[in-house]
């Protein structure tokens, strides 16, 4: 459609309102006053098989050393399904981190030699529900005090895909849903047995999934049982599409960055 000099569609018919678009995180009312923040935490998991050439352990140690000398939040796992498995977890509010930090760091030396394998790799972002109680602490911190927390050392990242019926349920129904999976995921973490990193990936991962769920605790077979048990709720068995593929690993390295 041609438009005319004042901007509006030929014919004189005017331009539709343009809907106002709030990207900010809202958590509940604190000290009766809304809780309302525009900064957000972006975690990638990225995982990679050391050449046959080279000694896994010096690769992990050398991975380590490089992020943490360019003052990068960062842990490396030791993959459990793979002998020459590695992966790194980096994080950062500025996402070009890992563009401007973390990319440099793994192509330098011998650590150029790591083969990347694509499918594992996970990147997402804090998001809130609004039913937190200090929105900046979940938002923000807990994510990387839950990977750094040295009495956890297992790790289950995985992604995941709803179905879009989903989309379609009423609010209250949609809620009830979530608030089965909640429940289990707290008890879990009451017993300190699992805890878990949420992050949406709308629009950043190449196979269209939507979510990054990092479950991390002292032993890896809660870690397994909180998955088995999700699976009996309605959520999962209803209206989950598509999930993993799983990295299972144990902490090698940590760094808590600048």
């Amino acid at each position: 459609m041609s438009e005319s000099t004042t901007g509006r569609p030929a014919g004189g018919h005017a331009e539709p309102e343009l809907p106002h678009i709030d990207v900010a995180e809202r958590g509940a009312p604190r000290d009766g006053r809304p809780q309302v923040i525009d900064r957000r935490l972006f975690m990638q998991l990225l995982v990679f098989r050391c050449p046959s050439a080279g000694d896994p352990a010096e690769l992990t140690r050398a991975v380590g050393q490089a992020l943490e000398a360019q003052r990068v939040g960062a842990v490396v796992y030791e993959d459990v399904s793979d002998p020459r498995g590695i992966a790194v977890l980096t994080w950062a509010e500025d996402p070009a981190l890992f563009v401007e930090k973390v990319r440099p760091a793994l192509n330098r030396g011998d650590l150029r030699g790591l083969e990347l394998r694509p499918d594992f790799t996970m990147l997402g972002r804090t998001y809130s529900t609004g039913y937190e109680q200090d929105l900046e602490y979940w938002m923000l911190r807990r994510p990387a005090e839950t990977v750094l927390n040295p009495a956890w050392s297992w790790a289950v990242w995985y992604p995941l895909r709803r179905s879009g019926a989903f989309s379609k349920l009423e609010p209250r129904e949609q809620g009830s849903i979530l608030r089965e999976h909640g429940t289990i995921g707290r008890a879990y973490g009451a017993q300190d047995l699992a805890h878990d990193i949420r992050l949406a990936s709308h629009g950043l991962d190449a196979r269209d999934n939507e979510f990054v769920i990092g479950l991390v605790g002292k032993e890896l077979h809660p870690l397994s049982h909180i998955v088995q048990s999700m699976r009996k709720t309605r959520q999962t068995s209803e209206f989950i599409s598509q999930m993993g593929p799983f990295f299972v690993g144990r902490v090698a390295f940590r760094s808590a960055g600048g």
